[in-house]
């Protein structure tokens, strides 16, 4: 009697109960694409009272928020989903509660929950959810020098893209004649922050960063360079008007030399042309005489 008891109450059980089932726990996708959230249940009961909904837990949020929402023959779809949620199936007649979202958004990582309750369906597996991830690229990083670039002192490199799921390592190489070589810095792989100390000459040059993740990378640089003191700054400003005037003064010297040097020549042009002119005396011609012969 005990043993057709026990029977009994599980035969009820089975018959006013329901199973929520999803094929798939985790689901990615790229960001822009569209997901396909399965859901299926079975009920032993007329659908009349019917209930299903989604719900979302997003990373950064520990409180639900509510995806889409049916109850005898009305359906609702939250703000944040309107326009991209679509209810694949007639989920009454079908038990088929999937759903499909487009232009799947960073924000749009979370968990996923399917729930059905059809009374007098209390009892079962009334909930299932899908742990969802969506994969970007990380987007074009900043590249950032901080400290005194000088001989001696503590410079800091950083490198951060603001977008990229799941978040980007980041890799310093230095480029030198265009081909990548190994940093002496210490690098954080998952900051982007680069500590280079005591910063020699051999330091100086072009830094690239890397970002990246199973998507892709992008990549920005820097240029370290000696910085110039105020003092370093005066002298070269001076060196600068003191090296200009040295010109100045080296071409009025060469103008002046040439100009004395062509008036010199000219002098003893003229000089030597009036030397060359000289005066002929002509000689006095004598007088014959023409005696008259005496009678």
């Amino acid at each position: 009697m005990f043993l057709l008891s026990v029977l009994l109450l599980a035969f009820i059980d089975s018959t006013n109960s329901i199973t929520v089932k999803v094929p798939k726990n985790f689901i990615n996708v790229t960001v822009g694409e569209t997901i396909y959230l399965q859901c299926t249940f079975t009920t032993n009961q007329p659908t009349t009272n019917l209930l299903v909904q989604w719900t979302f837990y997003s990373r950064s949020s520990i409180s639900p928020q509510q995806v889409y929402f049916y109850q005898s023959g009305t359906a609702y779809i939250s703000p944040q989903f309107k326009g991209r949620l679509t209810m694949l199936n007639q989920v009454n007649t079908t038990m088929n509660a999937s759903i499909s979202i487009n232009n799947m958004q960073p924000a749009d990582s979370g968990s996923y929950t399917c729930e059905a309750h059809n009374i007098p369906d209390i009892e079962g597996i009334t909930s299932a959810s899908v742990l969802v991830k969506v994969l970007e690229k990380p987007s074009v990083p900043y590249c950032a020098v901080h400290g005194t670039v000088e001989m001696g002192h503590l410079v800091t490199l950083t490198c951060h893209s603001e977008k990229g799921s799941p978040s980007p390592n980041y890799t310093w190489t230095k480029l030198q004649q265009g081909r990548s070589s190994r940093v002496l810095g210490q690098t954080a792989v998952t900051t982007g922050v680069m500590y280079i100390r005591n910063i020699s000459e051999f330091e100086f040059g072009e830094y690239q960063c890397n970002a990246s993740n199973v998507l892709g990378f992008a990549t920005c640089s820097v240029v370290l360079h000696t910085e110039l003191n105020g003092g370093a700054i005066a002298g070269v400003v001076i060196g600068a008007i003191l090296g200009a005037l040295l010109i100045v003064l080296l071409v009025w010297f060469i103008t002046h030399q040439l100009k004395k040097k062509k008036h010199k020549v000219s002098k003893e042009n003229k000089q030597q042309s009036v030397k060359s002119v000289e005066y002929v005396a002509v000689p006095a011609k004598p007088i014959e005489d023409h005696g008259v012969e005496e009678a």
